[in-house]
């Protein structure tokens, strides 16, 4: 199933499904994840693209859970058109399985979750809220409500194989919109605590027109279905912006790198390495100097 994010409103609810296997899976194969990290890693990337579903063209969003877990800090950066990119500090992470689960929570540990909005403005807003659980979909919904003022339903989850990769990952996210009725709201919460686990809806061959439905089960309303959006794995980096990279570093860093002959530069978010011979970096530093001169 080709991963893709569906939104949907009915009576002052508005709803996003995504369906985000194949992207975790290319995060879990670049950064070389151990599950409890692939599961981490997927659901931050899944819930900022559910973000993400909310803003204009060209703006971004960057998701940031920062806790004291053994897993470190966890990024995810969103764009509206559904692109997505992500990394984890400690990818190799290993936790003993919680009650037959993965324990997310214990190995994001206590901390902040912070949202940082690209929205086209000369500063960036970013709002933050403590961690209250480490398992991100709870501090998602917990940060949309304190730091945002926005009640919301958050479901994230990521399967993992015996063999190491992703058998499936999703989210979504329900929320009231003002002037929203009171029966509405009250079915929706039923069908939510009643429909599962998002992974394993998706591992059942579930897309997002499914799974929306199942949110809006047993209601009379007009649901509204939007065009369904395409979701990838893919990073903004470039051997230019690397270059640009090298350029910040000055002239006497660059000359101390010079000194071994070649330089390798990986990009934290899709572990892309790029290379710089000796030709290549005596170039950047004649740059450099002609742009002083």
């Amino acid at each position: 199933m080709q991963d893709h994010l569906l939104r949907a409103t009915a009576n002052g609810v508005r709803a996003f499904v995504a369906v985000t296997t194949n992207l975790t899976e290319e995060a879990r194969q670049r950064h070389n994840c151990y599950p409890i990290a692939a599961a981490a890693l997927g659901r931050t990337m899944t819930g900022a693209l559910l973000l993400a579903a909310n803003l204009k063209t060209d703006e971004s969003i960057s998701l940031r859970i920062d806790g004291d877990g053994p897993l470190g800090a966890i990024v995810a950066d969103a764009w509206a058109d559904g692109k997505v990119r992500g990394y984890v500090d400690e990818p190799h992470t290993d936790l003993p399985l919680h009650n037959g689960k993965l324990a997310v929570g214990q190995a994001v540990g206590a901390g902040n979750i912070y949202v940082t909005r690209f929205t086209g403005l000369k500063q960036p807003f970013t709002g933050s809220a403590e961690l209250v659980s480490g398992e991100i979909a709870e501090d998602l919904t917990n940060y949309l409500y304190i730091s945002e003022q926005t009640p919301s339903t958050i479901s994230l989850g990521v399967l993992v194989n015996p063999d190491l990769s992703v058998a499936a990952a999703g989210g979504l996210m329900v929320q009231a919109l003002p002037g929203a009725d009171d029966a509405t709201l009250e079915q929706i919460e039923s069908n939510l605590s009643n429909l599962g686990s998002i992974s394993q809806l998706v591992q059942q061959g579930m897309d997002g027109q499914a799974i929306m439905h199942k949110i809006f089960a047993g209601m009379e309303v007009d649901l509204n279905l939007y065009e369904p959006m395409e979701l990838t794995f893919r990073c903004q980096c470039s051997r230019e912006r690397v270059t640009t990279a090298l350029i910040s570093l000055g002239v006497q860093e660059l000359t101390d790198i010079l000194k071994d002959g070649q330089a390798e530069l990986c990009c934290h978010f899709c572990t892309e390495k790029y290379q710089f011979n000796k030709a290549e970096l005596e170039a950047v530093i004649d740059s450099i100097k002609q742009q002083e001169s």
